[in-house]
Order: structure tokens, then C-alpha cells, then sequence
């Protein structure tokens, strides 16, 4: 029975990763001190034999009895909200965080799985953004703490790969979205449908020219988990290529919900100044070497997502 540790396995994306290697079979540690994550996202596997919950911080040592043969490093604020929130905590994640969980899997001979992201890409001058384009970062913005945090996060794998031949992957994770986002997380998704859902004013900052690129969370966790699986050493860009501008995706949420809500243009807040004006993943990597691409509609995935939104509010959670 593999042996698999998910740090921020509390979170949204790692409380997914949970239960898709519960499923296939392996013993899951998930690592979170819930500083972003939340109990509930794995509550449903507090009695499963196979799971373990241990609730600390990374960026202390982690040490573990018995085998290890896989770390998948999660473990980091992820929204905008978040980690402006939270900017030593973020750069702690990225940088200690990940160094102890190398650790782990040096100690233990494991595969290692970093969570990149594509915000290692900046405000990209390069369109789709592929895995060889270095990026246009500015290294003392507000978003710095997060985007430099995956930057050094990406070097000090790779660097441990080269000096101690740990096996590594690591995946630049384009937008990813569905159940248990938190409805107040700051992302545009959990923005807008709370905004239509609660029948107030959907925020819209600047012109809504700006473009993303949305992946259904199952889409997701299939890529990770092939990459996992793989032999690729380098990065690989996992997300939906089907880009969309902010004011047509606010649209399409609107038309799905039934909303009554009006769009409300507003400038960037203090801290989005190096938001991204667009953001579009090159998958070309992800097909050649992992047989994989998106599978989940834009409508279909954001259907589920309503529903479950419309469940936590019935029963009253704001957060998820």
C-alpha cells in the first residue's frame, strides 16, 4: 500500500488530492494547520483507516515513523485574499515549508510533488504562457510574497533533485475551481457566486479585459496525479487553455445562477497592481508527456460548483 503525504491537504485543492489517492488505493497523511484550510474539507474522512490528520506547520521539521513513497508539497495561502493576508506565512510555506518536506522525502527515498502555480509567470509578456518562459515578476510588489515564494520553491527542488538525486515533479497549476472553495476566499469565482447568489453587486475590478483560464478541480487532480506517476522532471503547466475575460466569465455566472445582480466596476485594490492582464496555460507538455487535457465544460464545471455554493448557504456555512 503506497505511503502518501499531502501537505495543505486541508485545503481546497489537497482536501481533493486526499480523497482521489485515498480511492486509489494508498495510506494519506495530510499535514495542514489550517491556517487557510479547513477541518471540514476532510471531515468526511475522519473515520477512514487510511487517512491521518495531523494539524501543524510545516515550517517546523516534519518527522514521520515508518515508510514514506510519495510528498506532494501544497502547503501555502493561495489566494490573493490570503496571502496578502498572510505574507510571512506565505514566503515561510514556499521556502522553509518546502525545504522540510524535501527533507522527508529525501530521508525516505519518496517521489516529491511541488505545487507551482502560474503565477511564477507574472504579468507574462509571453502568450500562452509556456513551461521554458521565465516570467515577468516584479520581485517587491505586494504579490511578490506568493509568486517568489513558488519561484524559490521551484529552484530548491530542482536543486535538491540535482545534489541529492531526489525524484521530483513539479506543476505550475493554472486557475483551479469547484467544491469547497471558500465562498469569501478572494479568487473570482467564490467573488462572483457569492455576490449572485447573495443578490448583491458582482465586483468586477478594472475593465474586466483581463483574461483567465479555469480548470475544474476533478481535471486537475487527474494531471497532478499523471504527473506524479510520470518521469518528467520539469515543469508541467496543468489547466484549461479555454481562456475567458473576467466580464464574460461574471456574465456566464449570472446566466447559470438566475441572478438578479448587477456588475459593478471598481478599480484594482491596493496589492492587484501586478495582477495578471492575461493568463493562458500552453498544455503542449501536459499532452506529450502525460496523455492528459481538460475534460470538464466551463458550464458543466461551474454547475456543480453553483449547487454545492447553494448547499452551504441552505445550511448556513460561509466558508468552506
Amino acid at each position: 500500500m503506497p505511503r502518501t503525504v499531502i501537505t495543505g491537504g486541508a485545503g481546497f485543492l489537497g482536501s481533493h488530492l486526499c480523497d482521489h489517492f485515498l480511492a486509489q488505493g494508498h495510506e494519506v497523511i495530510c499535514i495542514d494547520n489550517l491556517l487557510t484550510g479547513n477541518a471540514s474539507n476532510i471531515g468526511h474522512l475522519a473515520s477512514v483507516e487510511r487517512f491521518q490528520f495531523i494539524e501543524r506547520s510545516v515550517t517546523e521539521p516534519i518527522e514521520l515513523e515508518g515508510a514514506v513513497d510519495h510528498v506532494l508539497h501544497f502547503a501555502s495561502p493561495a489566494s490573493p485574499t490570503d496571502y496578502l493576508r498572510f505574507p510571512i506565512e506565505t514566503l515561510q510555506a514556499g521556502s522553509a515549508g518546502t525545504r522540510h518536506a524535501l527533507e522527508l522525502a529525501r530521508a525516505g527515498n519518496a517521489r516529491f510533488l511541488l505545487a507551482s502555480t502560474s503565477e511564477v509567470y507574472g504579468d507574462p509578456q509571453v502568450h500562452p504562457q509556456r513551461e521554458d518562459y521565465w516570467g515577468n515578476v516584479n520581485p517587491i510588489g505586494h504579490r511578490s510574497v506568493y509568486d517568489e515564494a513558488k519561484r524559490f520553491a521551484e529552484a530548491l527542488t530542482m536543486a535538491y533533485h540535482r545534489a541529492y538525486g531526489v525524484e521530483t515533479r513539479i506543476v505550475r497549476i493554472f486557475n483551479t475551481y469547484g467544491p469547497r472553495m471558500r465562498l469569501e476566499d478572494g479568487r473570482a469565482l467564490p467573488n462572483f457566486l457569492s455576490q449572485a447568489l447573495g443578490g448583491r453587486d458582482i465586483t468586477i475590478y478594472g475593465d474586466g479585459s483581463q483574461t483567465r483560464s479555469f480548470c475544474y478541480v476533478d481535471d486537475t487532480v487527474a494531471g497532478i496525479a499523471r504527473l506524479l506517476d510520470s518521469s518528467e522532471i520539469l515543469p508541467v503547466n496543468v489547466g484549461n487553455p479555454s481562456e475567458i475575460t473576467i466580464l464574460e466569465f461574471a456574465k456566464a455566472v449570472l446566466e447559470l445562477t438566475g441572478s438578479t445582480s448587477r456588475l459593478h466596476f471598481q478599480p484594482f485594490p491596493e496589492g492587484y497592481g501586478d495582477d495578471p492582464k492575461v493568463r493562458r496555460p500552453d498544455i503542449g507538455r501536459a499532452r506529450s508527456k502525460l496523455h492528459w487535457e481538460p475534460k470538464v465544460p466551463l458550464r458543466e464545471g461551474l454547475n456543480r460548483t453553483i449547487e454545492y455554493f447553494k448547499a452551504r448557504m441552505r445550511a448556513g456555512g460561509q466558508e468552506t
